[in-house]
């Protein structure tokens, strides 16, 4: 593996994207590309343990997905249910928080079984989260943390005042991550697509033209590096005071 750059994000959201053109190119049905991919995810969780990234951000499956064939759609529940089954005793033995965000009520019943299984078998891990997003969308969770503060101001524990960006921040699915450093999309498109829309605010977009499948410890350090080479500025201007 590339040496790791001097400079590490904290959080590392990757949209997944390519694993239908990959098996497409080679004659293979889209669920092998999926298969595929899921190899790639795990390069990348086990990359970020080697380099010490705290938190990383796997964007599964959106609120648009379900717009996809139902043929598709079972075949990613269940490849889903059997990889957190798989997986989840290698979650606990390193040490990795299990967590989702999103619309998880709307997926199947025994993909949530195992979703909330993992989640309580690695409650108590430390050394770095996996986050996976699940039937989420960007403008989904925007509105749903509006409602969770409506409500709490028709409750009377907040004042309309008092919201700001911290209160509304606060009532997020990623409230108890680390802020969003990089942003990573594979597969050669140049667009969010409805993720992470107000956690990305000053992250560092990177896009790579490597399909998902394709897409393993080598891609993922030249990405890291690449934002490591970055001035960031935070809409300050570098080096100036008063």
């Amino acid at each position: 593996m590339t040496e790791a750059p001097d400079k590490i994000p904290r959080h590392v959201a990757v949209i997944m994207d390519g694993n239908g053109r990959w098996a497409r190119r080679r004659g293979l049905p889209r669920q092998e590309g999926h298969r595929r991919g899921a190899d790639s995810a795990k390069a990348v969780t086990e990359c970020c343990g080697e380099v010490g990234i705290p938190c990383l951000t796997l964007f599964a499956f959106s609120t648009e997905n379900w717009s996809r064939p139902q043929e598709e759609i079972d075949f990613l529940m269940d490849h889903l249910r059997r990889y957190l089954a798989d997986e989840r005793d290698g979650f606990v033995e390193n040490d990795i928080r299990f967590r989702t965000i999103g619309r998880t009520h709307e997926l199947p019943d025994e993909v949530r079984d195992e979703v909330r299984r993992t989640e309580e078998a690695t409650a108590d891990c430390e050394a770095r989260t996996l986050n996976v997003a699940l039937s989420f969308g960007g403008r989904q969770e925007i509105v749903d943390a509006a409602r969770r503060t409506a409500r709490r101001v028709r409750d009377g524990e907040l004042e309309p005042e008092e919201i700001d960006e911290a209160v509304l921040a606060d009532h997020l699915d990623t409230a108890d991550l680390p802020e969003l450093d990089l942003l990573v999309r594979t597969g050669g498109e140049r667009r969010v697509s409805n993720f992470l829309l107000w956690e990305m605010s000053y992250a560092e977009l990177y896009f790579t033209e490597t399909l998902w499948p394709d897409f393993r410890e080598d891609e993922f350090m030249a990405a890291l590096h690449d934002f490591a080479d970055r001035e960031r500025k935070f809409g300050g201007v570098p080096g100036a005071s008063g």
